[in-house]
């Protein structure tokens, strides 16, 4: 089930400040020292996201990664998309 307006705006309030949202998706882009760590960065958010059965749509390059979030079967975002984008937090914490 999507998620309202009201919903969304609660739950970037708690996510990385980084977070953005374009009404269907989630977008962020983060920092990295180099290309290893951006790959690095990419494998780990990638078993989060097998694990969930939610994929991201994502992009890397030398000291960047960039993840975008929605989940298409419901035509915007979901708590799915919510649920990844908080093991994508941690995964950038730890």
């Amino acid at each position: 089930m999507r998620l309202t307006d009201p919903e969304i705006e609660t739950a970037l309030a708690e996510l990385n400040a980084g977070w953005r949202c374009d009404g269907a998706a989630l977008h962020l882009r983060v920092g990295r020292r180099d290309f290893a760590s951006a790959l690095a960065l990419v494998s780990q958010v990638a078993e989060a996201a097998e694990a969930q059965d939610h994929h991201p749509d994502v992009s890397f390059g030398w000291g960047w990664c960039s993840f975008r979030l929605t989940t298409h079967s419901d035509g915007g975002l979901t708590a799915k998309d919510l649920k990844l984008a908080r093991a994508i937090d941690a995964i950038i914490a730890s």
